[in-house]
């Protein structure tokens, strides 16, 4: 019997296990093992750092409050500039911000999972982050790095093939899902210095806005935040059904 030929297109479909595991470690040897591999991972972190304060933005406007602008700093940290009116609002908005990258990064992990759905995730990633820069944006480092990403995502999204675009829509779903938690201890900090300015965290905020000690909502987040992992995990390695 003589086995049926493939042709290369086939050749590089991937599957969504081997997607994944070749983001995951992919991810975690830059990160771990090679020189300037944090530095590699810099767009990333960038990235990162616009969702998490667009998690504040949008979660401001859903809940009755203004979104005027946002700023991502070199040193990875940001701003974004919202008014609230209530408690529960502000605890929302904050809660909003830290959660916001474990969301989009499960989400990515969980649709990503054949190449025609990794483009549409990519390239609507990079629409957002365009339409973001011309509404909400402000700062000259994000002016100079968002566009980048932007590029890096379109072009993944449009002309890498469809191995390569599955296993960097899961990189960059591993990347967020772990941002808010991973080696910062932003969970745990009650300030923070953005731009020179020493001010209430986030989960400073939300512990203010609700009551209780912030170290215990931390802690709670953070368990949030494990818990959407373990979830976009699960869809991104459980058999596809037809």
């Amino acid at each position: 019997m003589v086995a049926p030929r493939l042709s290369p297109a086939k050749l590089d479909q991937p599957t969504s296990r081997g997607a994944l595991l070749l983001a995951i470690g992919a991810y975690f040897i830059v990160h771990t093992f090679v020189p300037f591999g944090r530095t590699l991972l810099y767009p990333l972190t960038l990235l990162a750092t616009f969702v998490h304060e667009m998690g504040h933005g949008i979660t401001a406007l859903a809940t009755g409050g203004t979104f005027s602008s946002l700023d991502v700093f070199a040193n990875a940290s940001g701003l974004a500039h919202t008014t609230t009116t209530h408690a529960w609002a502000r605890a929302l908005t904050a809660a909003g911000g830290l959660l916001a990258p474990p969301i989009v990064g499960a989400t990515l992990l969980a649709v990503s999972r054949g190449p025609k759905r990794a483009r549409a995730v990519l390239v609507g990633m990079a629409v957002v982050i365009a339409v973001s820069l011309a509404i909400w944006v402000r700062s000259t480092a994000a002016w100079v790095a968002l566009p980048i990403d932007a590029l890096l995502l379109g072009w993944f999204g449009l002309r890498a093939s469809p191995r390569k675009r599955m296993v960097f829509a899961q990189l960059i779903g591993v990347s967020l899902a772990i941002d808010t938690w991973s080696g910062k201890g932003y969970l745990f900090t009650d300030e923070v210095s953005i731009d020179g300015h020493v001010i209430p965290s986030d989960i400073t905020n939300f512990a203010q806005a609700v009551g209780g000690p912030y170290l215990l909502w931390g802690f709670a987040m953070l368990l949030v935040s494990c818990a959407l992992l373990a979830v976009g995990l699960y869809a991104a390695w459980r058999k596809s059904t037809r």
